[in-house]
């Protein structure tokens, strides 16, 4: 416990120092607000949420794997937790330390996707299962996410090798889902990854939350396996 709150007050403080890491947590919501208020609303041809329903995929797809795996890989090429691995830290404790602080950076930045896209109302406007299930899938997809930035971070030598590693992992999770509205095909290919399931849900809210959510966690079992297998191979000694 010790060595997971030592982790996350070293990243907590760099995370705000990170000017890069932070625009991720920003861009999404505002592109989705200046969308929606601009081009979808008014438009009888398209639904309100539908540039919510892209940014936030796109944000948890993309966004959160680049941030996670840049986190890491500045990590090991500066080898400012050497220390900690020499100290014995378990790769579960690293990973909760430093996707505790992306976690509640990821939670803000749902929360204002759920209020562009109307789920949250001050006039009490809105349904309370349609929110829950919303951020349901939204925080299980994040900590999908950051897993997998953080197994891609441990093999990368530095940040600028990272960004180029993850980026087709992003590219396919964060635009697959989109690619899969206008595909039938690529929507059965891309099923068994955790960001179609969101997309699922977020796009018909009388979906049951079952499938996606076992889907999503099938996801999380496995890549949690492949990062305790990197972090023993490669730890973070660079």
């Amino acid at each position: 416990m010790r060595s997971v709150k030592a982790v996350f007050k070293k990243q907590a403080k760099d995370m705000l120092k990170n000017t890069s890491v932070l625009i991720t947590f920003v861009i999404f919501p505002i592109v989705a607000f200046v969308m929606t208020e601009f081009v979808a609303r008014g438009n009888y041809d398209m639904p309100d949420t539908m540039f919510v329903t892209m940014m936030a995929g796109i944000f948890i797809g993309m966004g959160l794997i680049q941030s996670a795996c840049g986190i890491i890989a500045e990590d090991r090429e500066k080898k400012s937790l050497r220390f900690l691995v020499m100290a014995g830290v378990k790769p579960m404790s690293y990973l909760i330390g430093i996707g505790g602080v992306i976690i509640i950076a990821a939670l803000v930045t749902s929360l204002a996707f759920a209020f562009i896209g109307g789920l949250i109302s001050f006039d009490g406007g809105f349904v309370p299962h349609e929110l829950a299930a919303f951020m349901a899938v939204m925080m299980s997809g994040a900590v999908a996410s950051i897993i997998l930035g953080a197994v891609i971070g441990i093999f990368s030598k530095n940040q600028q090798s990272a960004l180029g590693l993850s980026l087709p992992f992003a590219l396919v999770l964060g635009f697959g889902p989109l690619l899969a509205q206008f595909n039938e095909r690529i929507e059965s290919l891309i099923g068994i990854f955790y960001t179609q399931q969101i997309n699922v849900v977020m796009n018909d809210f009388s979906t049951g939350l079952a499938q996606p959510l076992l889907v999503i966690w099938l996801n999380i079992a496995v890549l949690a396996v492949v990062f305790a297998f990197a972090y023993g191979k490669k730890g973070l000694k660079g």
